[in-house]
C-alpha cells in the first residue's frame, strides 16, 4: 500500500518546491505518493484555500482531504497538531530539508523526528 505524504510548499514545482515554514500558511500542498519500496510513484501540488473562516480546524480537514498519511512541517500551531493527532495523522518535523524531494528522502531514511506538542509554534 502506497503512503500519501504531505509538504506544505511556497511554489507549484512539485519534488524541487521550497518547503514553507508554516503549513497554515502555505500557498500550497504537495503530496508525494510513496510505495512500501520507497520509490516515489506521484506528486500532486493542491492550492491551500486556507483556513480563516474555519480556523486550524479548517487546516486539518484541508490535509486530510487529501488522503495524508503523514505531514511534514517546519512549524505548526499547538492547536492543529493537537487536531492532527485526534485524527490519527502523524506530523514529522524536518527544518534542515531546502525542497520537498530532500525532505522525502530524510523521511524515508527514518532521520525525522515526530512532533510533539512542546515543539509546536508558541504564537497558536
Amino acid at each position: 500500500m502506497n503512503r500519501k505524504i504531505v509538504f506544505p510548499t511556497n511554489e507549484h514545482h512539485g519534488l524541487l518546491s521550497k518547503r514553507d515554514a508554516h503549513f497554515g500558511r502555505a500557498n500550497f500542498y504537495t503530496v508525494v505518493e510513496v510505495s512500501r519500496e520507497g520509490n516515489i510513484e506521484d506528486v500532486v501540488v493542491v492550492k491551500n484555500e486556507g483556513h480563516k473562516a474555519s480556523g486550524c480546524g479548517g487546516a486539518v480537514e484541508n490535509i486530510c482531504v487529501l488522503g495524508a498519511d503523514a505531514l511534514i512541517v517546519s512549524g505548526i500551531g499547538g492547536s492543529p497538531l493537537q487536531g492532527f493527532a485526534h485524527k490519527g495523522l502523524a506530523v514529522y518535523h524536518d527544518n534542515v530539508s531546502m525542497n520537498v524531494a530532500q525532505s522525502v528522502q530524510a523521511f524515508l531514511a527514518d532521520q525525522l523526528t515526530l512532533m510533539q506538542p512542546h515543539m509546536s509554534c508558541s504564537h497558536h
